[in-house]
């Protein structure tokens, strides 16, 4: 798949299969992350790969947004350094992880940004690292389509040149 076709077309998904996902492709979704730039090369993430069936119930069970994350047979829990750039660093090591996931046919949803601090005494994180998302994957329950988004037009929140200038 074509990258642009991947964020073209990439939807979040939120019901898996009990299908595991295969090592190989796991190893590419993880590496996916690590080889994503970051501000300085800072690299302030860590990428914790869980598969254990019981620790994604109790991961499902702390998500208040999330609690889909129970059902997913693969989730990857994003820890960061405090850094003035992490958040965005990893946000954008997650969107590489989800576009190379869905390159394989794997599905995923981004589950964070709050409640989440009792993961860390769960999967052995340090004090010093903060945990930003859970990233479940799985293969859809059902099929699903590709592309149909609601998005704002490209004459909506594209200018050229400068703020109002319509981009054509």
């Amino acid at each position: 798949m074509e990258v642009f076709d991947a964020v073209r077309t990439v939807l979040a998904v939120r019901e898996y299969q009990e299908k595991d996902v295969p090592s190989d492709i796991v190893r590419r979704i993880v590496e996916a992350g690590r080889l994503t730039g970051s501000g300085m090369n800072g690299q302030p993430w860590q990428f914790i790969v869980v598969e254990d069936r019981e620790t994604l119930r109790r991961l499902g069970a702390m998500a208040r947004t999330g609690q889909y994350v129970a059902q997913a047979p693969l989730a990857i829990v994003v820890a960061i350094e405090r850094t003035k750039f992490s958040v965005s660093d990893a946000s954008r090591a997650i969107q590489s992880m989800i576009l190379t996931a869905w390159s394989e046919g794997v599905v995923s949803n981004w589950v964070g940004f709050f409640g989440l601090e009792g993961i860390k005494p769960l999967l052995g994180i340090p004090d010093d690292l903060d945990v930003l998302a859970i990233v479940p994957f799985g293969y859809p329950v059902r099929a699903i389509g590709k592309g149909i988004k609601r998005r704002n037009p490209l004459n909506k929140v594209a200018y050229r040149g400068r703020f109002g200038q319509p981009f054509e």
